[in-house]
């Protein structure tokens, strides 16, 4: 138990920092194995709240490669899954499954017993450990983290290992909890405020009027005809209407190494700082944003069929924005502002009138002649005199 207590001093410094889950599994598989704890394969699975990721699952096995899988909320539950001792524990909500693997009288009722059992293992054991954390899943109403230890020993699992893994278990969940609530709260920002601005927040930009002037290409983009789409659809068509609406658009943003900071209505507003890249890369990446924008629409528009074709208009403009946070102090929001961002506004708004789908201004023409040429010039909020625009070819 000494030994033991040396491995819950350590985990103890894990929920304090940031540690990598499936490392602080492994390397606490392999602590326990030092302390004669007979584990010779090990599983570990946990849910979390992400837009993408559903669950992870960790797998260590005693002189094998670790093995990390991020399951996502469109995978199909596989027959291993369905068949799955964890799965059954989960779905019953039973304290704990053990099976000897080398009795003749036990039951093998789930496929992955008889493969363990002829690999040479000779005891499994399952143990989940609760903790109040946000679930997405219906079918697995409760939150933690579940996992098997199983051992090639052949006398099994004694009472004493039983009790030292049930009795680190509960404190890996708790430097596992630590590191969860950690990873959610920064996928909530970054998920609700962008990479930039939600590390921003993270690090302690949360006062009202925090923020900092910075250089950027904007791309601004709204749908046209949006209103009588609306009422072509319904409403939930027209939800999903939207988002693929907003997969070609923002989709684009996101990735040509820019950041969308708002949806506004059916507009989208991103920005590609020129804090971390040149004038010229930032230029560059709006582009091909706005190209891969216009592929991606029209690959949407060549497959549908009876609906009003999707049309966007797309301006990007340069210049210095404020970044930072504006509302009220109970209620903000992480955004830019300024001159550049409401030229952008405006000119997109005048992409109907020049007949072009992307305008972009002087300065962003500067680097691209190639590919643009003039439509005239215009009125543009902020400025005194009308100022020159190019259609993007």
């Amino acid at each position: 138990m000494a030994k033991i207590d040396d491995i819950e001093d350590w985990l103890i410094g894990q929920a304090l920092g940031s540690p990598d889950m499936a490392k602080m599994f492994a390397e606490l598989c392999e602590k326990l194995r030092k302390c004669e704890v007979p584990i010779d394969r090990a599983m570990m699975a946990w849910s979390t709240l992400h837009p993408l990721i559903e669950a992870e699952v960790v797998v260590w096995e005693s002189g094998s490669e670790l093995q990390h899988e991020q399951i996502s909320h469109t995978d199909e539950e596989t027959d291993d899954w369905l068949n799955s001792p964890v799965r059954a524990v989960l779905v019953n909500q039973e304290p704990r499954f053990r099976r000897r693997l080398t009795s003749s009288n036990a039951p093998q009722e789930f496929p992955l017993l008889t493969r363990l059992s002829n690999a040479g293992y000779t005891d499994y054991l399952v143990l989940p450990t609760q903790f109040a954390l946000p679930v997405t899943n219906d079918d697995y109403p409760t939150s933690g983290i579940i996992v098997s230890w199983a051992t090639c020993d052949e006398n099994g699992f004694s009472d004493d290992a039983l009790s030292a893994i049930e009795y680190i278990q509960k404190r890996l969940a708790l430097a596992a909890r630590a590191t969860i609530e950690s990873q959610i709260s920064k996928t909530i920002a970054i998920t609700y405020l962008g990479k930039n601005a939600g590390n921003k927040v993270l690090n302690g930009q949360i006062r009202h009027g925090d923020g900092e002037n910075v250089d950027a290409v904007i791309y601004f983009c709204d749908m046209r005809k949006s209103t009588a789409i609306a009422e072509a659809l319904g409403p939930d068509a027209y939800l999903n209407w939207l988002n693929t609406y907003f997969e070609a658009t923002a989709g684009s943003v996101l990735d040509n190494n820019g950041e969308v900071l708002d949806f506004i209505g059916d507009a989208v507003l991103g920005v590609f700082p020129l804090d971390e890249q040149s004038l010229e890369a930032a230029v560059s990446n709006a582009i091909s944003a706005a190209d891969e924008t216009r592929r991606r629409l029209k690959i949407i528009n060549d497959d549908a069929s009876g609906v009003l074709p999707m049309k966007v208009g797309v301006a990007l403009s340069v210049g210095s924005v404020m970044f930072g946070n504006i509302g009220v102090p109970s209620r903000l929001t992480f955004s830019v502002i300024g001159q550049t961002v409401h030229a952008a506004a405006r000119i997109e708004s005048l992409t109907k009138t020049a007949g072009s789908d992307v305008l972009v201004t002087e300065d962003i023409a500067r680097h691209s002649r190639s590919r643009v040429r003039p439509v005239g010039s215009f009125d543009l909020s902020g400025f005194t005199d009308p100022q020159p625009l190019f259609a993007l070819e």
